[in-house]
């Protein structure tokens, strides 16, 4: 089994199953039964063996918590990292005046990452019984993520209450696997743009690294500023990037709205790299 037919099989579940569908029955209204969430997924490729995993578990990048793939897997020797694009439907849906999530963009945030999760154990199931064990570290039962305030402690990344982190963070193996780059907003710019979601699997079986994008982890960002004008609460600055206690404050607001759903991606859409790398322009 080589790289090639791992994504031909991941294209493949992405365009044939029903679940990459909104069903009337689950639908917000009637324009949006029957909605596609993603297009087909791109793909990065990195070693399990990467030096670069044990830089995350410095302070400064995500913290001493960090799991590295070994130890999720011990015989792990490839970390497959892919994104899904968010549809032009779903994106347009967003786009639309207002500071409120679109039914489009809330479906694409819970179904859209009940998706991942599907085709993750796919994959790892066609791994498997290809005789390479495989798993899913952010489906695994060991992985856990924080996010919100802790009076008690700081966080290893972050100064003041708020606590932002986890044992595992599909950005940060995007970034490894060279799948792209950090925008301003904390999304993942990649060649497909940042409107979209990210899973990883780590796996026995041995595939070759693809190369990182670049040692910047702000490379593909042109930091023009749009994100920082779409943002609905202003918790995004040139100066000093997200602050994840607004933005976090916000999408809390969106699920006693919408609840059992929420979301926001108000800084995915509309801007220059919603869709791909934006030109190195810097904008006023």
């Amino acid at each position: 089994m080589d790289k090639i037919e791992i994504i031909k099989i991941a294209k493949r579940f992405v365009e044939e199953s029903e679940h990459n569908k909104i069903p009337e029955s689950i639908a917000l209204s009637e324009a949006v039964v029957g909605m596609r969430i993603f297009e087909n997924p791109i793909f990065g490729f990195g070693s399990a063996f990467d030096p670069y995993f044990k830089k995350l578990t410095e302070p400064s990048v995500i913290g001493k918590h960090f799991l590295a793939p070994q130890e999720w897997l011990p015989t792990a020797k490839t970390v497959i990292s892919f994104f899904l694009p968010f549809t032009d439907v779903v994106k347009k849906g967003n786009s639309r005046e207002g500071v409120w999530p679109s039914e489009e963009w809330l479906h694409g945030r819970i179904e859209g990452q009940a998706f991942i999760v599907k085709l993750c154990k796919y994959l790892c199931d066609v791994l498997t019984n290809a005789g390479y064990k495989s798993l899913s570290p952010s489906l695994d039962k060991r992985f856990w993520a924080k996010a919100g305030y802790n009076n008690d402690q700081k966080s290893d990344n972050h100064s003041g209450d708020g606590v932002y982190t986890s044992n595992w963070s599909e950005r940060h193996i995007a970034f490894v696997c060279g799948l792209g780059t950090f925008g301003l907003s904390k999304g993942f710019i990649t060649d497909k743009g940042i409107a979209g979601r990210l899973g990883s699997i780590v796996s026995e079986l041995e595939l070759s690294p693809d190369t990182r994008v670049s040692d910047n982890i702000y490379h593909n960002c042109s930091m023009c500023g749009a994100c920082v004008k779409n943002c609905p609460v202003k918790a995004i600055s040139l100066e000093t990037g997200k602050n994840h206690i607004l933005c976090s404050e916000y999408v809390n607001k969106t699920k006693e709205m919408f609840k059992p759903r929420y979301g926001c991606g108000k800084c995915q859409v509309k801007v220059p790299c919603e869709s791909s790398i934006p030109k190195k322009i810097m904008f006023k």
